[in-house]
């Protein structure tokens, strides 16, 4: 799929400025560029923009615009939230400011900063299904999504920046909640469905926890809490261990009690299944609500496995070839034949490396990779599925296994064993395994070949032929045909 045109984000929030520089395919354009200024501007009272505030803002503006202008980016797209919406008069001279350095900013209504994150969350979790809500500094926005649609949104002044610790404040915050819920149908719509957390309060908190319970995979995108975590983590915010502290942002962990507080609040009013962090937001959601429908369709773990691998292929990209090819041998769900191809798109990234770390690389990239529509299951399932590929049986961390139901990184090291024949007996040429066939049968699994071809099977791929067959408790064979 073609790559876009680079395109720049300039959010202007309540509690950060941000410049987001994105390239590659439309459906699932990567950050080549971000940076963020804390300024502010929703710190002071209601309705007013704090000077040193304004200051800050526009100095990190005029930075972001001769930036943009180097990198010679020829679409910028300027919104302002909640912070710059409340702020009235005071709000509009601001814009003219942003004006005059060049930036055509559009002042987002609470309906569209709500759809706009709501369009976030389905754009990296096209699958979600229940109440996405966006917490910034200074509001909350919350939006039903499903069935790829985002419907109802609705925003209320409550963000980090403007909830006190106090009871008092934490009695009318849900007071304000229960009213704001009336009429709006997402009490209804979140009853036993996920909450979609959007915003870097959110995440930070999200890390926190990833911290405080070791887990072992530190990406934050679709990691899962349970409804009554918050309350738990607002205790131990009370006495965070001090290294932890070291590794949080500490703007963020400074509002990490508002941020887990309000968490709190809603998971017990809305009684969702689960709490699922989304790292796209309403900068992803703008991208996204651009496109067409059909491009909006396409799957972003696949497209951004083809581009990942593209740069680096050896002799043409043949990651679908390579999945048709070995699939007569898994009887897999849709789910995992999903990962399956997407690992077979990545089979070739590290055949530049040392052949001591193509297994390294390769993991690496499935762990770590910036993909999103994938939990952090199918991304140890990749990292499984790639090791093997790359000769290689196990994961780094054995811990990553519990993140993974019984037999699935099992059945992930057979498809990386399939990889790596199909990789061996073909060169990493398609043509070889257009040519070629896996089938199997009753206890037997059969490798085809053309007659007077027989020589494609060496001693190398006979090997790896029968690593497969044990593998999967079967007999090789070798048909000429």
């Amino acid at each position: 799929m073609r790559s876009a045109e680079p395109v720049a984000i300039i959010d202007i929030g309540s509690n950060s400025i941000r410049l987001v520089v994105y390239a590659g395919p439309p459906r699932i354009p990567t950050p080549i560029f971000n940076e963020k200024v804390l300024a502010g501007l929703g710190s002071g009272p209601p309705g007013q923009l704090p000077e040193e505030a304004r200051a800050r803002a526009l100095t990190a503006l005029s930075r972001f615009k001769l930036l943009i202008d180097h990198m010679r980016v020829k679409r910028t797209h300027a919104v302002a939230t909640a912070a710059i919406r409340d702020a009235g008069k005071e709000g509009a001279k601001f814009i003219r400011e942003v004006g005059k350095l060049g930036f055509e900013c559009k002042v987002l209504s609470a309906e569209e900063e709500a759809t706009l994150a709501g369009e976030g969350v389905l754009s990296g979790i096209p699958a979600a299904d229940g109440i996405a809500g966006d917490l910034g500094g200074g509001s909350l926005e919350l939006v039903r999504v499903g069935d790829g649609r985002t419907e109802g949104g609705i925003s209320m002044p409550l963000g980090v920046l403007r909830f006190a610790r106090t009871e008092d404040a934490e009695h009318a915050a849900r007071k304000l909640l229960k009213s704001s819920l009336k009429g709006s149908g997402i009490r209804e719509r979140s009853r036993g469905r996920p909450f979609y957390m959007v915003g870097g309060s959110w995440r930070a908190l999200a890390r926190i926890d990833m911290l405080a319970t070791d887990f072992p995979l530190p990406i934050t995108h679709q990691y899962r809490m349970k409804p009554g975590r918050p309350k738990e983590l607002k205790k131990l915010l009370r006495d965070l261990d001090p290294r932890m502290s070291a590794l949080i942002d500490p703007a963020r962990l400074a509002t990490s009690p508002q941020a887990a507080t309000i968490l709190h609040i809603l998971a017990e009013e809305l009684e969702p299944s689960e709490l699922i962090v989304s790292t796209f937001g309403i900068r992803e959601g703008l991208l996204y609500s651009r496109l067409k429908p059909a491009v909006r369709r396409r799957d972003p773990l696949l497209d951004e496995a083809r581009n990942a691998a593209g740069a680096e292929h050896r002799f043409g990209q043949h990651g679908d070839l390579l999945d048709e090819w070995i699939a007569p041998l898994f009887d897999d769900s849709p789910a995992m034949r999903r990962l399956r191809l997407a690992s077979c798109l990545l089979a070739d990234v590290a055949w530049q490396a040392s052949p001591d770390f193509r297994a390294d690389r390769g993991i690496e990239m499935a762990l770590h990779g910036n993909w999103v529509a994938v939990s952090p299951a199918g991304r140890v399932i990749m990292a499984q599925a790639l090791s093997a590929n790359f000769g290689r049986d196990r994961l780094p961390d054995d811990r990553l296994a519990e993140l993974c139901k019984d037999g699935q990184l099992r059945r992930a090291h057979c498809w990386g064993l399939a990889m790596r024949l199909g990789q061996r007996l073909s060169g990493g040429v398609a043509a070889v395994l257009e040519r070629t066939s896996l089938s199997a049968g009753d206890g037997f699994i059969q490798l085809n070949v053309p007659r007077g071809e027989e020589a494609l099977v060496g001693d190398a791929v006979e090997r790896r032929l029968v690593r497969l067959a044990e593998m999967l408790g079967c007999e090789p064979v070798i048909n000429s045909q």
